[in-house]
């Protein structure tokens, strides 16, 4: 749904979902490169970055995501995420991190 110069989406992750298998062949790269900001409402996924970096997300819980990561549904409940998205804008929008870093 279009709000003002962004989107708010409702995502709904299945069970089984990760991005590396998911979604690395349709969009390339080894790690999903666009930043998420949000709220978990429903589920459990789990993050994690080139680093080995990891985050566990549970919710209901406030998301932020940063570009370089790899992602996958954790338990046997869909993830449900209210994402606010700028598509290439999110990370200067938001100012969050163009990539990974501690």
């Amino acid at each position: 749904m279009p709000a003002g110069d962004g989107r708010v989406k409702r995502i709904v992750y299945p069970v089984g979902y990760r991005w590396s298998k998911d979604m690395k062949p349709v969009m390339g790269g080894e790690l999903c490169q666009h930043a998420h900001v949000g709220f978990l409402v429903h589920g459990q996924m789990h993050i994690e970055y080139a680093d080995g970096c990891k985050l566990e997300l549970v919710a209901p819980q406030a998301v932020t995501v940063d570009p370089g990561h790899d992602g996958w549904v954790v338990g046997n409940e869909p993830a449900i995420v209210i994402e606010f998205d700028f598509q290439g804008d999110t990370v200067s929008k938001f100012g969050v991190p163009d990539c990974h870093k501690h």
